[in-house]
């Protein structure tokens, strides 16, 4: 029996069959703002909390898992990345993870809610101790604005570490978004996106795939890794390249001797996530 003095949030997955619960401290604050309702949690072990129209975003605990593999398995896969730009992400951590490479000389960060990264500094300061880098650049805008006028040829690396497909997130799934993307990559650059759930998901994942086929990339990599406070508690990234080559192929020796402290990723952790199970071997054959 469970003791009714506690109190836990759950999230239910209506699309997955499933839900997860944290059990619950206090609420420490609401905000609604232009473009969604931002919700955060004390819990009583897994730090603070951050919900976004509902949906778990970030916890203390297990943000390390998304955060480090969106931004070092793509920034190891691309021989030099120096411009790098995030769409979303307005929690910072993804951005703290690009700037722990030191060859990375101009990091942009855009996203449209600034009152996420006001929510981030307050409540998940440990994820926002680059802000002052000098490399970085922050701006507030809209990220399918950003990239319909960035210049062509100008960025190496582009992340978007976005919500899911709805909401202020939903155009940052679909052909035109990634056009203009290969427009603005450099001839080896790269493309990632957060891919949901390979186990729940997988025809998004799938739909993701064609429209950046459709949009001109030519190769991709789905890799998989644990993120516990999203839905089936596997989730992925999906990795495109603007032209033909290996990416199961990426800079083993610097990942190896990489200067700085991970907590997940590692050069074998990357390695491992190369390995494609068979469910996801038959359900991405071309």
């Amino acid at each position: 029996m469970g003791d009714s003095s506690q109190t836990w949030l759950h999230e239910n997955f209506t699309h997955t069959g499933s839900a997860f619960g944290l059990r619950i401290k206090r609420k420490l604050e609401e905000v609604q703002s232009p473009f969604q309702k931002i919700e955060m949690y004390e819990s009583t072990d897994w730090g603070n909390v951050m919900l976004i129209d509902g949906a778990m975003m970030v916890t203390t605990r297990d943000n390390l898992f998304y955060h480090e593999m969106m931004a070092h398995a793509t920034l190891y896969t691309h021989p030099a990345p120096r411009d790098v730009v995030t769409i979303g992400g307005g929690d910072w951590g993804t951005l703290r993870e690009v700037l722990r490479h030191p060859e990375v000389t101009r990091a942009v960060q855009c996203d449209i809610d600034e009152q996420v990264t006001r929510m981030a500094e307050k409540y998940f300061p440990e994820l926002c101790e680059s802000n002052n880098d000098p490399r970085a650049t922050v701006m507030f805008d809209d990220g399918i604005a950003y990239m319909a006028n960035a210049a062509p040829e100008s960025i190496d690396v582009i992340i978007v570490d976005s919500t899911d497909p709805v909401g202020p997130a939903e155009g940052l799934f679909n052909e035109a978004f990634y056009a203009n993307c290969l427009k603005a990559l450099r001839p080896d650059g790269l493309l990632v996106q957060q891919s949901e759930s390979p186990l729940a998901l997988m025809h998004l994942i799938l739909e993701m795939r064609a429209a950046m086929r459709g949009a001109g990339f030519k190769d991709f990599r789905v890799l998989p890794f644990p993120q516990p406070c999203y839905p089936t508690g596997w989730w992925s990234c999906l990795i495109a390249s603007k032209q033909s080559r290996d990416l199961a192929s990426f800079r083993k020796a610097d990942a190896t001797a990489e200067p700085f402290d991970t907590q997940y990723y590692t050069a074998e952790v990357h390695q491992g996530a190369l390995a494609m199970p068979p469910l996801l071997q038959r359900a991405l054959a071309d």
